[in-house]
């Protein structure tokens, strides 16, 4: 008798595949085929990436890219919709759609109604279970195309897409999904409250691949920042966004004393690097920073290594868009290096101030620059706190043990099928 994990074949739903910042989707997926699941990925967007992380290339599943937008695809659509009208269930998916509509009138609605239904129509590889990655608009396409098939579906959400869903819409997604996941406690904590069936949602954290992410055991720098030509390295990973908090940081930045010297090398792309440039520039720190733009894995694990202070000023944005828990935070932390961050969403479950890492405030940059100040000042504190922080990540962020707990939450349903 064969694993219920060879013979049901999932389908899971993506904004967009492959994407640089989202190295925790693919370590996931790559996790699942090891563990014997045969996936295939809906993309709803193509990659606008240039570069690709080395674990891209070691996921096996085929990928299938939905029409991003309907007009560009017309007769893909079309065949979709006349197929879509015949089948029983199109009325019942009309019905949640004009329901859905009625609360949120978008275009954005229209899109994902097409897409479910070239899903749908399609239909890759026979598939036998759906999962949707981020509960906004992937899980819309993935429950529309649910109704349309009558194949369940599950999902895996984590930061923006539940705090700028709309309550009712989060309610109902989480009534419909045979189970969710997410990546926080503050996150688990909301959708728990929001949801019908309490013991639905489960808090998974996504954890770490520590073989690649290996211990590093050479001898971190000692630099304090008195000697002008060895300025301590300052590190920061993640995309350009106002929920970063990057125009915090650099504010912060440019309060540290004059007499300290220090560089900061900032990994990632972003809308938002239009304006910060300038900032920095303003604040007359511009020849302080360099900016590397968006690197593979690799690189950006030789650069937590030569660092001496990873900072991340992670905020709520004025749309409601946070972090959970920044991945970044974890690869640093993997590495001894120091953290300095903010206590925002999932950040305190990782790390606590003073213990193994520097918690400020949000929006406050005066906090931000007296902890780096205390960061550069002080290598043995950066040693202390890193090498715990270290500790802590290893013993509970392995990422072996939340592909487990998602295996089981695949298996319990599956007997059920």
């Amino acid at each position: 008798m064969h694993s219920p994990l060879i013979r049901r074949k999932t389908l899971v739903v993506l904004k967009g595949y492959p994407r640089l910042s989202e190295t925790f989707i693919a370590q996931e997926l790559l996790g699942l085929e090891r563990a014997g699941f045969d996936l295939t990925l809906i993309s709803m967007r193509r990659p606008t990436d240039t570069k690709r992380h080395p674990i891209h290339d070691e996921i096996r599943a085929r990928v299938v890219y939905l029409p991003e937008y309907l007009h560009e695809e017309p007769l893909r659509v079309l065949r979709a919709l006349v197929a879509g009208w015949r089948k029983p269930n199109f009325s019942e998916l009309l019905k949640r759609f004009w329901k859905d509509l009625r609360r949120d009138v978008s275009r954005n609605r229209f899109r994902r109604l097409g897409q479910a239904l070239v899903l749908a129509h399609e239909w890759p590889d026979a598939g036998e279970w759906l999962h949707a990655h981020f509960i906004h608009t992937p899980a819309s396409v993935t429950a529309y195309t649910s109704i349309m098939t009558g194949v369940p579906w599950s999902c895996s959400a984590h930061a923006k897409d539940i705090w700028t869903s709309a309550d009712w819409e989060l309610t109902e997604k989480l009534a419909d999904a045979r189970w969710s996941v997410t990546c926080t406690r503050s996150g688990f904590e909301h959708m728990r409250d929001l949801a019908p069936a309490k013991d639905r949602v489960h808090l998974s954290y996504h954890g770490l691949d520590l073989e690649r992410f290996g211990r590093f055991d050479a001898e971190r720098s000692r630099r304090d920042g008195s000697d002008a030509s060895n300025p301590v390295q300052i590190l920061s990973v993640g995309r350009a966004v106002p929920k970063k908090g990057y125009d915090v940081l650099l504010e912060a930045l440019a309060l540290l004393p004059r007499d300290l010297h220090w560089r900061f090398v900032h990994i990632g792309g972003g809308n938002e690097l239009s304006r910060l440039q300038p900032l920095a520039t303003r604040l007359g720190i511009a020849d302080r920073i360099d900016w590397k733009g968006a690197l593979a894995q690799v690189d950006v694990l030789d650069h937590y290594r030569r660092a001496d202070v990873f900072a991340l000023a992670c905020r709520v944005a004025a749309d409601g868009d946070r972090d959970g828990l920044p991945n970044v935070l974890v690869e640093a932390s993997s590495q001894n290096l120091l953290c300095v961050s903010t206590n925002i969403s999932g950040v305190p479950e990782l790390l606590t101030d003073d213990a193994n890492g520097l918690v400020v405030a949000p929006e406050d940059p005066q906090a931000l620059a007296a902890a780096l100040e205390r960061a550069i000042r002080d290598p043995d504190l950066r040693h202390r706190l890193g090498e715990a922080a270290e500790a802590r990540v290893r013993e509970h962020f392995d990422h072996d043990s939340s592909i487990r707990q998602l295996t089981r939450l695949f298996e319990s349903e599956w007997q059920k099928v």
